[in-house]
């Protein structure tokens, strides 16, 4: 049934090439695995990337605590005015560090639509804990006053960027991370002589 290899250097030719086939077969197998190892490898940290940006993307959100108007006269027609906006802000539970500086505003009413970034010429901001002029969220403790003079803004320019009784203002902040964050204003109906002040 097989035959007898009685010539040893014919045995030998056959014994060669059955090892460079076995090398070969193995160089081809650690190259196939060495290409799956990077591979997975790559897999791994853009997603781990990717996580962590969705992560950030949904926790990194600012969280409004009070907002307030600075109720004023307007001396054009004689009548009680916005033109200020004060607004707290918090880290929302789970959030990482948040600039003030690098978080954009966006405010969208009947008078139109304006955004900016905080820390500009529109704005001014003074957080009650930690260091003078550190405008970064640190803690879930920290608590920052945002203040948006709409005055110097170009939201509703036909009124000098003010509010008046019974207008309404959705306020949208945005992180560093890209997480937003939205406030509605409503402003009563009413300002009297009385009030300096009025939550909105």
């Amino acid at each position: 049934m097989f035959e007898a290899i009685t010539d040893e250097e014919q045995r030998g030719q056959v014994g060669i090439g059955t090892l460079i086939v076995f090398i070969a077969m193995v160089l081809v197998a650690a190259i196939a695995a060495g290409v799956l190892i990077n591979t997975a490898g790559f897999l791994q940290t853009q997603a781990e990337a990717t996580g962590e940006e969705s992560t950030a993307q949904v926790s990194d959100r600012l969280q409004v605590v009070s907002q307030s108007g600075n109720v004023t006269d307007n001396t054009t027609d004689n009548v009680r005015v916005i033109d200020e906006l004060n607004l707290t802000v918090a880290q929302s539970p789970g959030a990482g560090n948040i600039d003030l500086n690098q978080t954009t505003v966006e405010l969208v009413g009947t008078g139109g639509q304006e955004s900016f970034e905080l820390g500009g010429s529109e704005s001014n901001i003074n957080i009650f804990t930690g260091d003078p002029g550190d405008v970064v969220l640190t803690s879930s403790s920290d608590r920052a006053d945002i203040g948006i003079d709409l005055s110097s803004t170009q939201y509703n320019t036909d009124q000098n960027g003010e509010l008046r009784g019974g207008d309404s203002l959705t306020v949208t902040f945005t992180t560093p991370s890209g997480a937003t964050t939205s406030a509605e204003l409503r402003v009563p109906t009413t300002l009297t002589d009385e009030q300096d002040s009025v939550r909105l």
